[in-house]
């Protein structure tokens, strides 16, 4: 057993909370709390309420033997110390970012969709000007540049009562771009501007749907805060909420990062057979910052998104479907 992230039992837990000790977890101290959920806790619903307080993410072993409550509190949980160990060493890497993480979920899950978009943004801002980004940007060799495509990065067409809209940059994996966001806006405003549109369906030429923010463009904004502002009126995954009753999006292959983060606000989701997903952004130091700590979190939960998240993984089609992350598989 690793040492460095000792795994507390509930009246372990309890006699810190006691103390209202809080320093010694997160990003000054052990960079996660690792409990075992096998043993009941004296108070459950006051060290709950320290759990969710910690400034540190906070993973739940095994089956919760005092019921729901303290399960609930814990930011993801996993069956095994081994599972666990994996998480806490994924946090030690970047533990502003999983701290941040953390807390924006516990947040989010309280509020409503625009305000919780608004402080996904903000805590994306602060994390972009913190030491754990800039470190990626040090050590970051941007690749050479996708073959230049033809036509527009979003293709439109108008069915009668249906509009589609089709990925349209193949050759750079349907990377979402200032210009394919800038066209996704643009489409989106429209339709939720016009009741005569029935249906919107959106899909993407190509191998994989979108592998994500093309890692390019990362940080080319002129600071923090314009790229919140930019957030503010260009996120491609807020327009899509807003027709979110008339959507259906269809994914496959690769969706990573905003690839799957803005396709999961519409009304209904569906992946092809080869389809995976990942949220890679904790190794930049960063969280998902297109909308999904709100999106995937009201899908599938604030733990199941945290455990996304910290351990970088893929999940398959299958998977996402069992989690309730996609609809159905065509």
């Amino acid at each position: 057993m690793n040492s460095d992230f000792p795994i507390l039992t509930a009246p372990q837990a309890e006699a810190l909370a006691q103390i209202h000790e809080r320093a010694r977890y997160g990003a000054l101290g052990t960079p996660c709390l690792l409990l075992d959920l096998g043993e009941a806790a004296a108070d459950t619903a006051a060290l709950a309420r320290w759990l969710r307080e910690l400034p540190a993410p906070v993973i739940g072993i095994g089956a919760a033997a005092a019921g729901d409550a303290l399960a609930a509190a814990c930011d993801a949980r996993v069956e095994c110390a081994e599972a666990a160990l994996a998480l806490a060493e994924a946090a030690a890497r970047t533990p502003l970012a999983a701290m941040t993480l953390v807390q924006l979920l516990r947040l989010a899950e309280t509020l409503p969709l625009g305000d919780a978009l608004v402080a996904e943004s903000l805590a994306y801002a602060t994390l972009q000007n913190g030491a754990e980004f800039r470190r990626w940007q040090a050590s970051f060799r941007a690749p050479a540049a996708a073959p230049r495509e033809a036509g527009p990065a979003v293709v439109a067409e108008r069915d009668g009562a249906t509009l589609r809209l089709t990925l349209n940059r193949p050759a750079n994996r349907n990377a979402m771009t200032v210009e394919m966001r800038d066209a996704l806006c643009e489409a989106l405003q429209l339709a939720a501007a016009d009741e005569e549109i029935a249906r919107v369906a959106i899909g993407a030429r190509g191998k994989c749907f979108s592998t994500g923010g093309d890692l390019r463009e990362f940080g080319s904004a002129p600071d923090p805060a314009t790229a919140h502002l930019v957030r503010s009126l260009a996120l491609p995954g807020r327009w899509l909420a807003a027709v979110a009753a008339r959507a259906e999006v269809t994914v496959h292959g690769a969706c990573i990062g905003s690839g799957i983060e803005f396709p999961a606000f519409a009304g209904r989701l569906l992946a092809s057979d080869d389809a995976w997903f990942q949220l890679p952004e904790l190794k930049f130091g960063l969280i998902p910052g297109a909308g999904g700590c709100v999106s995937i979190a009201r899908r599938i939960g604030r733990q199941r998104t945290a455990w996304l998240v910290l351990s970088g993984q893929r999940i398959d089609a299958a998977q996402a479907l069992a989690w309730g992350l996609v609809d159905a598989r065509p």
